[in-house]
């Protein structure tokens, strides 16, 4: 059965999202000198690239017809990853596991630093710093233009996924 173009975004836009290629690359650029844990730098960057291609999808399509349906396939494949997550980590550490709580805690964390007092002009600027504070160490500035990267990447790549699509006709 052929898919929708919305399915089909819905389901290029989870792909990238769980994609592990950037979050390598970071590490693989983090200086040397950071003063944080890599490993929970490394955890944190494939949580920020999941709820930034999330929030992404709606503050791109924000008055898109098609934006509910498309979230929703979204947020609906990325529950059904973390429970396969959820369940192997559960095993491997014998206890319980809910990634998908993890993750909507984490969004919820990032969107009250977005939108606390008034709307950023810069979002970027916002996520970094709280991206390194989630991590240990708010101060490092290492860690905090590290956030700050993958944030504008996993925007750039909705942004990009939504714009080819969106060229091709309408979801």
């Amino acid at each position: 059965m052929k898919k929708t173009k919305t399915e089909q975004a819905g389901e290029d836009l989870f792909n990238f999202a769980i994609d592990r290629s950037d979050t390598k690359t970071l590490m693989a650029h983090l200086h040397k000198e950071a003063i944080i844990n890599r490993t929970k730098v490394e955890y944190e960057l494939q949580i920020l690239r999941i709820v930034s291609v999330g929030w992404g999808i709606s503050y791109y399509l924000e008055n898109a017809a098609y934006k509910n349906d498309l979230v929703q396939l979204y947020w609906m494949g990325i529950h059904e990853f973390s429970q396969d997550i959820s369940s192997t980590s559960g095993l491997l550490i014998d206890k319980d596991i809910d990634y998908f709580q993890i993750l909507k805690d984490r969004l919820d964390t990032y969107l009250k630093t977005l939108y606390q007092g008034k709307k950023t002009p810069d979002p970027v600027m916002v996520i970094g710093p709280k991206f390194a504070e989630i991590c240990g160490n708010g101060d490092d500035i290492f860690t905090i233009m590290t956030g700050s990267r993958m944030f504008s990447t996993a925007l750039g790549g909705v942004k990009e996924c939504l714009n080819l699509l969106s060229s091709k006709e309408s979801l």
